[in-house]
């Protein structure tokens, strides 16, 4: 299957079963966008303002994390899916038509993912475990897997493609150069598993910027067909999932 296919449907499929869609920003977009990033910064830059009321609300601080995360992967998702809920059926439709290879795909992507973070690895030097990657292993090994797998694995791959895809290379392209969307894409994408909690550093920024940089390839190769990489993106961090509940906590800290 071929990049214009995932766009336009296989031929003899009949062109009003997959309808084209405008990319034009909307405002559901704009509230979708605007929650993310304002509670995004408010979480990096502003935690006091949250956490201590709701730890108030919830005394187990572990429990109230989760409260929090839920809470705002929750609404950030649902806001996502009222705005691109054409797109969403749309491409869901275009993946059906080739079901077998929109599958196999997913776990193509993820090794492909891990591919690219070695040779960044192999580029960069010692990769660094970010801040934010040893609060969410802490964090999952805390919480029953239950409850891990609906926020990380299906709503929180969800909200991300939403921004770092659909909006910064989908939506934004129509106006700016695609090149220069992906690259944003990426760049972005990497820096707010960060910023708040550490400084900018290639070794620590590596792995995101291998996992942004492969999910935008899958994006852009599948016709800006964003819940492919959503599958990608949900599978590897079902990946990891597994691993954390799987792996001994002594073999992981080595």
């Amino acid at each position: 299957m071929t990049a214009n296919e995932y766009r336009t449907g296989p031929p003899g499929r009949p062109a009003a079963q997959i309808p084209w869609l405008s990319y034009r920003f909307t405002r559901r977009d704009a509230v979708a966008a605007g929650f993310y990033v304002l509670f995004l910064l408010v979480l990096s830059f502003a935690p006091g303002l949250v956490m201590p009321v709701l730890v108030l609300l919830v005394p187990d601080p572990v429990a109230a994390a989760y409260v929090l995360n839920l809470a705002f992967y929750g609404v950030a998702g649902l806001l996502a899916f009222l705005a691109a809920r054409p797109y969403v059926v749309r491409e869901a439709k275009i993946l059906a038509t080739r079901p077998v290879l929109s599958l196999s795909l997913i776990p193509v992507g993820v090794i492909a993912m891990l591919i690219v973070t070695m040779i960044g690895a192999l580029l960069s030097g010692q990769v660094e475990t970010a801040v934010n990657q040893e609060a969410v292993e802490g964090f999952v090994g805390s919480v029953s897997p239950w409850l891990v797998v609906p926020l990380l694995v299906v709503l929180a791959p969800f909200v991300e493609e939403y921004i770092f895809r659909h909006l910064l290379i989908g939506k934004l392209s129509r106006y700016w150069n695609l090149w220069g969307c992906c690259i944003l894409s990426v760049l972005l994408f990497a820096s707010i598993h960060i910023v708040g909690k550490e400084s900018l550093s290639l070794p620590v920024l590596m792995p995101y910027l291998a996992m942004g940089a492969t999910l935008v390839g899958i994006y852009v190769w599948a016709g800006n067909n964003f819940m492919l990489s959503y599958g990608v993106h949900a599978a590897k961090n079902l990946l990891g999932v597994i691993l954390i509940y799987s792996v001994p906590p002594e073999l992981l800290q080595q």
